[in-house]
């Protein structure tokens, strides 16, 4: 039986390493970003791994793995926003940033945890492919309640939707690694 808190935290290591060597060349400034350009983002990152998985081929080397790790790197930055709101400014330091990527981290592996835990881990039955089409739908009902100004009528919010990507996004890092290294 795999561990899968352990392959979790393999996984998100892989993820907070680029985030502090991103922030090493930039600082925190995604500070500016608004969660809408958040989402967006993470569209274009979902988006890009469905047509390579459709298309079987780059064009510019980099496969679906890298960006599975930006939609998480992005979820939290997302997660973060929410919690901030957006600023003019870099008003942050890189070791608060830092703080608060792993406060958001916890509580969506917490979060991860009860899910599993409720699903028999289901997860691992899955083809990567659906976590791709789960994120993008994800993404579409994120859109949709930004468009209503965050409200929703019986629905979850946006910041659990942004941790439902990262979660899908964890697995598809963790199937892929269990390859690796069989």
């Amino acid at each position: 039986m795999q561990d899968t808190s352990k392959q979790y935290d393999e996984a998100i290591a892989q993820c907070r390493e680029l985030f502090i060597n991103k922030m090493k060349d930039y600082g925190p400034s995604w500070r500016i970003l608004r969660p809408r350009s958040v989402t967006d983002q993470i569209f274009i990152k979902a988006k890009r791994i469905r047509t390579l998985e459709l298309n079987g081929e780059t064009k510019v080397g980099e496969g679906i793995w890298p960006e599975f790790i930006g939609i998480i790197n992005y979820g939290i930055i997302g997660l973060i926003q929410l919690k901030l709101g957006y600023s003019d400014t870099v008003d942050i330091s890189k070791e608060q940033a830092l703080e608060l990527y792993d406060k958001f981290i916890a509580d969506t592996k917490n979060l991860m945890i009860a899910k599993n835990t409720d699903y028999g881990e289901a997860w691992r039955d899955m083809r990567i492919s659906s976590y791709t089409d789960l994120i993008l739908t994800k993404i579409q009902r994120t859109k949709e309640i930004e468009n209503h100004g965050g409200a929703t009528l019986v629905s979850e919010g946006i910041d659990a939707n942004y941790q439902d990507m990262i979660n899908y996004s964890v697995f598809a890092l963790i199937k892929h690694n269990e390859r690796e290294n069989s």
